[in-house]
């Protein structure tokens, strides 16, 4: 069961709790972002549903009104930002599609000129769309960041048939995703996908699925190549924690109420846009 809360229900909790998400350079924030917990929960829900064609996934329910009833009577605080989901075995990989040139992935390819152990073509610049989408999986870190790895390092994690299953579908729905997002008048620019194994060993997508906290989305209009670009997601928190100067050591600054607005309104105009209605 994924609850996407940080909170106990009279004695129930999670099975499992992943990487706190309330956060920024790995830091536990000093103020909660309101809204934040129903965008990745609905925006999740969407991406499940309208993926299906692609891959099974593990959700099982998201009408609170159809709980069973020790969660039935928390509707009030369940709705809109919860999901059943069918228990699964985690493949231990992150598996990540990129069609531009950002983040972890500049910083390898202007270190390599490669991101992963793929090959790019000499000369691009921060932000560039790629000749096409790579596959760059990665480790699932408990803690901290991911560790990027090559092909060849995480099908000796996973065994190669897997990985080149894996491989497939994430190429599959990460084109999915990025036509759908550009109708949208949004750039998908890379993102990540979670697999888990069901016990006759089927694979199922789980977790959260093309979420501004587990990808990279660009305004289109926006986009000038050469350059970091305008982000949906806490570009906000961290323009202001680097503007302060903070160490980023604890304690966590808490932000400032126009802060907390901006990023608040910008995981809402990226569900918007991407769904095409207001937020539950």
């Amino acid at each position: 069961m994924s609850l996407l809360l940080d909170t106990r229900l009279n004695g129930l909790a999670p099975h499992r709790r992943g990487k706190v998400r309330d956060s920024a350079f790995d830091h536990v924030l000093g103020t909660g972002i309101p809204d934040k917990g129903k965008v990745l929960s609905q925006l999740s829900a969407f991406w499940f549903d309208a993926t299906t064609h692609i891959v099974p996934n593990h959700v099982l329910e998201t009408d609170v009104g159809r709980y069973p009833p020790e969660l039935g009577r928390h509707a009030d605080i369940l709705a809109g930002r919860s999901m059943i989901v069918r228990k699964t075995n985690p493949v231990p990989i992150e598996c990540v599609a990129r069609g531009y040139l950002a983040g972890s992935g500049w910083k390898d390819y202007l270190a390599s000129g490669a991101v992963c152990g793929v090959p790019l073509p000499p000369g691009l610049r921060e932000s560039d769309r790629l000749p096409e989408p790579i596959f760059t999986p990665a480790t699932k870190e408990t803690t901290g960041h991911d560790v990027n790895i090559s092909e060849a390092e995480a099908a000796r994690l996973v065994g190669a048939p897997l990985l080149e299953r894996l491989k497939s579908l994430t190429m599959q729905l990460y084109a999915f995703g990025t036509a759908h997002a550009e109708r949208c008048g949004i750039l998908l620019a890379d993102t990540k996908f979670e697999f888990g194994l069901t016990p006759d060993g089927t694979v199922l997508l789980i977790d959260e699925v093309m979420t501004p906290d587990s990808s990279r989305y660009w305004p289109r209009d926006l986009y000038n190549a050469g350059r970091p670009q305008v982000s949906f997601d806490k570009q906000y928190v961290r323009d202001y924690l680097e503007q302060i100067h903070w160490n980023k050591q604890p304690p966590v600054p808490s932000l400032p109420d126009e802060v907390v607005a901006r990023t608040r309104e910008k995981y809402r105009e990226a569900f918007r846009r991407l769904v095409g209605r207001e937020l539950e």
